[in-house]
């Protein structure tokens, strides 16, 4: 059966409440050829998110709307595998004190010149470079719990749950290749790191669609050495101790308005 993941919009509710509305949904899930899987629910932002198998998005809305009536805001369609490299583990919660938060922090990875050094050293080379690498950036995700999401080809996508350790984790990158190239290792590599920080699903987009593009074109925007943030990740940051540079607005590729973003400062909160 197909995989869906939806979104309600319920500002105010404790998660008391959204356990008791789960509960409610198991009860009458068969009744509508429904098996639900897991559900998040952030209280921040007031929003749930249910994860289950369904013939069809209107399935899983029937029920819902038979069981206490908050009939999702959007359904889309997903994949087990980009529900685990997004969010992680899946469980469904014993209880509202087990209920985890969706909201996560996406960030790229980008090598700077990485078509014209491949040129310069021939592909066995690169290949060699290209491992080593990704071996600094998979340390530091290790490090910070980080999931790695793709490969890119000369960066890595990578999911973290928490933004004080996404920051956390991009200086450890940057410190990661200093230390590599200060050694004297030639040639020397280089690479940019973008962050933005959202929800799995928002207006009809694939899994944290807004977000991945946000966070890449952010990366793209950054200059090699440097990490820059969306304005969410720079609010979130600031709380937790980090520093930033002050925020300039950049006309990035895909958005019709300036994406106001900010450099983070290499310094540990």
């Amino acid at each position: 059966m197909p995989l869906y993941m939806d979104r309600h919009d319920v500002p105010g509710a404790t998660a008391e409440e959204v356990a008791q509305a789960h509960t409610s949904d198991l009860a009458i899930e068969a009744e509508h050829g429904v098996q639900f899987i897991s559900y998040w629910f952030d209280a921040d932002r007031g929003e749930v998110f249910c994860f289950a198998k369904a013939p069809g998005p209107e399935h899983l809305e029937a029920v819902h709307r038979a069981s206490h009536g908050l009939v999702p805001n959007e359904i889309i369609s997903v994949s087990e595998d980009s529900v685990l490299r997004f969010l992680g583990r899946i469980n469904d919660p014993v209880d509202h004190t087990q209920i985890e938060s969706p909201f996560r922090t996406i960030l790229f990875t980008d090598l700077e010149g990485s078509t014209s050094l491949l040129g310069e050293v021939g592909e066995p080379a690169f290949m060699a470079l290209l491992t080593e690498h990704d071996m600094i950036i998979r340390r530091a995700l290790v490090a910070s719990r980080g999931r790695e999401v793709k490969h890119t080809g000369d960066g890595i996508m990578a999911s973290l749950d928490d933004v004080a350790n996404a920051l956390e984790c991009s200086l450890t990158i940057q410190e990661g290749f200093d230390a590599r190239n200060l050694e004297g290792e030639a040639p020397e590599l280089r690479v940019r790191i973008g962050l933005a920080a959202g929800q799995p699903v928002h207006h009809n987009d694939d899994m944290f669609g807004s977000t991945v593009n946000l966070a890449s074109r952010i990366c793209d925007a950054a200059e090699a050495g440097t990490v820059l943030v969306s304005d969410v990740v720079h609010d979130l940051g600031i709380k937790e101790g980090f520093s930033f540079r002050q925020g300039d607005e950049r006309m990035l590729k895909g958005f019709s308005d300036p994406t106001r973003v900010f450099e983070l400062l290499r310094a540990h909160p």
